[in-house]
């Protein structure tokens, strides 16, 4: 079994430069404003345009709906700390650098659209 992520979001191209430059993903196929596929490893996640939606979507947010409300974005790493330092050098509030009581270091962040992001290494420590 393999998952892809959608996320649909306000601004597309404001998301895909965040996934790429902030994240490392790749853009894979053809970039569209509707849809567009990101790739990092085995992690892929589809930008979507909210606008898309039809009214009577279930995932179409009322103003003033909080996007992403009870998910969290796990991306796993084989080198969190690489990871860390190129989320760092890009610009973006991120939280610092943290072993966890268990057994992972992870740093955490809210996409432009605030989908909560958590990057974790793959293994114990």
């Amino acid at each position: 079994m393999h998952l892809t992520l959608e996320l649909f979001v306000q601004t597309p191209e404001t998301s895909i430069d965040f996934y790429q430059r902030v994240l490392g993903f790749d853009v894979q196929g053809s970039w569209s404003p509707e849809y567009t596929m990101l790739r990092n490893g085995d992690a892929v996640i589809a930008i979507n345009a909210r606008s898309v939606l039809s009214r009577d979507h279930p995932l179409r947010p009322e103003i003033g709906d909080r996007v992403g409300l009870g998910v969290e974005i796990v991306l796993k790493v084989a080198d969190v700390e690489n990871a860390y330092r190129k989320a760092k050098e890009s610009g973006w509030p991120l939280s610092a650098l943290a072993m966890q009581p268990w057994g992972l270091r992870d740093f955490r962040l809210v996409d432009p659209d605030g989908y909560y992001v958590r990057v974790s290494s793959n293994h114990t420590n």
